[in-house]
């Protein structure tokens, strides 16, 4: 993923509904940046930057302990005497 979508699906998940924009005129190089962010819901207030980079950072540990189980589980099956076709086979990658 790359920066701007880690930085939308963060915000996504901080509350229900289409609570956030970003201006659209925007200030510095990108219009999806933290400090264009605007909240759409008057009930909730704009999340800190280091909430946000928090959020950001939970993502991307998910995704990349995703792919260590994902290569442990392969190495196991190796381990166990499968090969490669039979590993693709079972687990379609």
């Amino acid at each position: 993923m790359t920066d701007k979508e880690y930085l939308n699906k963060a915000l996504a998940l901080m509350h229900t509904g289409q609570w956030f924009g970003f201006r659209k005129d925007y200030t510095g190089t990108e219009r999806m940046a933290y400090e264009n962010i605007i909240v759409h819901d008057s009930s909730i207030t704009k999340p800190t930057e280091a909430d946000v980079n928090a959020k950001i950072q939970e993502l991307k540990d998910a995704e990349q302990t995703a792919i260590n189980k994902k290569a442990s589980g392969k190495q196991k099956l190796k381990d166990l005497g499968l090969d490669d076709d039979e590993i693709q086979a079972l687990m379609g990658a």
